[in-house]
């Protein structure tokens, strides 16, 4: 079976437009999917990467035209500038973990689409713990992941998924991996089709 690596943070709007499709792309394939949210604030220093309060003002008006285009294409509806944003996503990446830990990758990816509409869509914050406990309820998910969330175990599975994102090359959000080569971004979802079909 075919398995993909999937790295992302959990307040990235490109992670959160090309989720579902991605979602839908890898059970049609049959594939395996490792859900792997990491720390990309180290990402970035390591790949040269700058956060988004840093880059340019021309580049920062830009990533809103085509946050909209996409947006629009996909039928994805987003809040472009959303209350809660930028956030600490550091939280809610571990409670996914926890999520994949306890329940699998299905689990770890129906809480991942939760959370990344309550940023885009529903103006929640998920640096909020009261929020996290109230997304896993919605999803049908114990309330006890978010303790194991906390545990030293989870955080080590963060660094380790950080790690193993910089030793594959990994630079931005989301990114898919599969058998070493790098899908960048949910608009490069078709050559991943194209890579899954083929194999």
């Amino acid at each position: 079976m075919l398995t993909i690596d999937y790295y992302f943070t959990a307040q990235s709007p490109w992670t959160c437009l090309g989720h579902d499709r991605f979602v839908r792309m890898a059970e049609a394939a049959g594939a395996q999917v490792r859900v792997l949210p990491a720390d990309f604030g180290q990402i970035f220093a390591a790949s040269g990467g700058l956060p988004l309060a840093k880059r340019a003002p021309q580049r920062q008006a830009y990533r809103l035209v085509e946050l909209r285009r996409f947006s629009a294409h996909l039928g994805v509806p987003m809040n472009l500038q959303p209350r809660f944003f930028p956030v600490a996503a550091d939280d809610a990446g571990r409670l996914i973990i926890a999520a994949s830990l306890e329940g699998g990758s299905q689990a770890a990816l129906a809480l991942s689409g939760a959370i990344f509409c309550a940023v885009w869509q529903q103006e929640r914050n998920i640096a909020d713990a009261d929020t996290l406990a109230a997304l896993l309820a919605e999803q049908g998910l114990p309330a006890a992941w978010l303790e194991r969330s906390r545990g030293e175990p989870v955080q080590q599975a963060y660094q380790a998924h950080t790690g193993a994102a910089i030793a594959a090359g990994v630079f931005g959000a989301p990114s898919y991996v599969v058998e070493g080569e790098i899908f960048w971004g949910q608009d490069r979802l078709d050559y991943l089709e194209r890579r899954l079909a083929a194999q």
